[in-house]
């Protein structure tokens, strides 16, 4: 299993340590992403050098590509990282809902409103799109769940959008790595005072969420993710 770093332990580390721990992270996932981000950064500059070297500009383009190097070597490192971060969290129980609960905006994410004993549950996301229902498990059961939680959306959200997403590896599940570009891509078609009176109406409808008996299964706990700095 890879190593996990939780976001609070991420908030609590030192600056290099949480770069250190990201790293690490990174490394394990792909071992080309460090080389390739790190390589990508000292080009640039290289390129950058040999170019005023040769026009006798290097007191302007030298701190031009070092400021471009370092530009690219965060925004790889920033990629790579949330890649990373996705594959640490794939496949575990909660994993969609780790992901809706970072998504940046205005959202009010429910996580759990149904679910059954075998660990197949739905999540609730309110927005200017609407509601978004987001489903993981095992497609036929998950297919159940959001019918019977969209049945009950609608009887107290009457003509408010409903979106439904699966997410999962299996034929029509979205990997948990596009699930926040679907929602956030989302058509706008509600006012902000419509999305208060939606999350006000939706209150009333009580979770169905059916916690399995016994031990949770095991690595069955609520993935986080780690926030990006």
């Amino acid at each position: 299993m890879v190593d996990q770093y939780s976001a609070q332990e991420l908030q609590n580390a030192g600056r290099l340590k949480q770069i250190r721990m990201v790293a690490k992270l990174v490394n394990q996932q792909n071992k080309k992403a460090l080389p390739i981000t790190i390589g990508s950064a000292v080009a640039i500059i290289v390129v950058f050098v040999l170019i005023g070297l040769f026009t006798g500009l290097m007191a302007f383009l030298i701190p031009v590509g070092v400021l471009l190097g370092v530009l690219a070597l965060r925004i790889l490192f920033g990629r790579f990282a949330q890649q990373a971060q996705y594959a640490a969290i794939d496949g575990q129980v909660g994993a969609a809902a780790a992901v809706l609960q970072s998504m940046p905006g205005e959202w009010t994410v429910t996580p759990g409103v149904a679910g059954n004993r075998t660990l197949d549950v739905v999540h609730r996301v309110v927005g200017r799109p609407g509601v978004v229902l987001v489903g993981e498990g095992v497609p036929s059961r998950v297919a159940q769940l959001i019918a019977n939680e969209r049945k009950k959306t609608e009887r107290v959200a009457h003509g408010v959008p409903v979106h439904e997403f699966q997410v999962g590896s299996e034929e029509g599940q979205i990997p948990v790595s596009k699930l926040q570009r679907k929602v956030t891509t989302l058509p706008r078609t509600l006012k902000p005072a419509a999305v208060a009176d939606l999350n006000y109406r939706l209150k009333a409808i009580a979770p169905t969420m059916q916690m399995p008996k016994g031990p949770p299964p095991k690595g069955a706990r609520m993935p986080k993710m780690p926030k990006q700095r």
